[in-house]
């Protein structure tokens, strides 16, 4: 009767979870993200600890340690938000989270809060976004690196699915 709930997506807009700085994946200073072996996308250098969803969703992820989130978006893209390189080993101190597995989130919602100066004294703050389902993808368009980005607002990738 109403096909409106087998509509099909056939591109999706990723806002940024993070207000700050994009950089290209490639520049990201860890060889599993900047190599693509985890998927493709963009990272930001944030200039404030607050991540916000980047889609309409439901978290799939959200890691002990609270350094890492994945969702999966309304039209299905799974995307993984890594706060800063090799934060896992700070053990969840300094991040605080607004969400749990199975919760509906909205773009722009606040997801998780992080100590940026904590995360600075040790590890480097640049921050990826990441497809991980990158067989749904059909193209990438990215915003250049070097854009300022507001988290929660900014496009900064549109996604044609296959």
């Amino acid at each position: 009767m109403f096909n409106i709930f087998k509509m099909k997506f056939s591109s999706e807009s990723i806002i940024s979870p993070f207000k700050g700085r994009l950089i290209n994946i490639e520049d990201v200073p860890d060889p599993v993200f900047s190599g693509k072996m985890v998927g493709d996308g963009v990272a930001v250098e944030p200039e404030e600890g607050i991540v916000y969803s980047p889609v309409n969703g439901e978290i799939i992820q959200l890691f002990p340690t609270k350094h890492a989130v994945g969702i999966i978006s309304s039209g299905g893209l799974e995307i993984l938000i890594h706060i800063g390189m090799d934060t896992v080993e700070m053990k969840g101190d300094g991040f605080e989270s607004f969400v749990e597995e199975g919760q509906k989130v909205k773009a722009g919602d606040k997801l998780i809060m992080f100590d940026i100066d904590k995360i600075k004294e040790n590890h480097s703050i640049i921050s990826p976004v990441i497809i991980t389902n990158m067989e749904a993808v059909d193209k990438i368009k990215k915003k250049e690196s070097g854009t300022t980005v507001e988290g929660g607002k900014t496009e900064i990738m549109k996604i044609n699915l296959k």
